[in-house]
């Protein structure tokens, strides 16, 4: 099971950060929250080698709690150390 480091997370979140004006104008599914989360979550799948099995699917309409939630999920159990994902999903989306 590959997992993800405080330092590794953080560059993840301050590339989307950088690229942030990119991302929401090049990804226009809903709120630049909703899609900077939908990012994150698609870079946590590749880079934690996630099978179909361990991907995190939706019925109905995702929304930014959907994604919130499935990052919290994905991350539970494949932190390396215990860091709070909360304010780095906050910085995200604020």
């Amino acid at each position: 099971m590959t997992r993800i480091g405080e330092a590794e997370f953080s560059r993840i979140c301050n590339g989307i950060i950088e690229d942030r004006k990119s991302i929401v104008k090049h990804n226009p599914i809903g709120p630049p929250d909703e899609i900077l989360l939908w990012m994150l979550l698609s870079c946590l799948v590749s880079y934690l080698n996630l099978s179909e099995l361990e991907t995190p699917c939706f019925t109905g309409k995702p929304n930014a709690k959907t994604y919130r939630d499935a990052i919290l999920f994905v991350l539970k159990d494949r932190r390396i150390d215990d860091f709070d994902i909360s304010k780095y999903l906050d910085n995200l989306t604020n």
